[in-house]
């Protein structure tokens, strides 16, 4: 699917408050073939707003909430998708950047 978006013109970039060390092991493990970028001090991931109270089993923490953003050419916000899932996304994503 990588490829289609780098034909597509578009590039991947996911970013995280993990370290680089555990970007490197995840890409190898999984054979990822995407850009992964590290934020430990959350400084993008605030300012999109993805850094959000979460809870699993009633227990209440903060995490980074799966969003996805399409930025343009001009550096100008074109789409959001929030609390993404999974299966679908990538196709749904690649359809709208088809769309310029």
């Amino acid at each position: 699917m990588a490829a289609k978006f780098k034909a597509a013109g578009a590039a991947i970039v996911g970013v995280s408050p993990d370290a680089v060390s555990s970007h490197d092991k995840f890409a190898a493990k999984y054979g990822l073939k995407v850009q992964l970028a590290s934020d430990p001090e959350r400084q993008t991931i605030e300012r999109y707003g993805v850094w959000v109270e979460k809870s699993m089993y009633g227990r209440k923490y903060m995490g980074v909430e799966r969003a996805t953003f399409l930025v343009g050419a001009d550096g100008r916000l074109k789409h959001i998708w929030r609390k993404v899932k999974v299966k679908g996304h990538a196709e749904d994503v690649l359809a709208k950047v088809k769309e310029r």
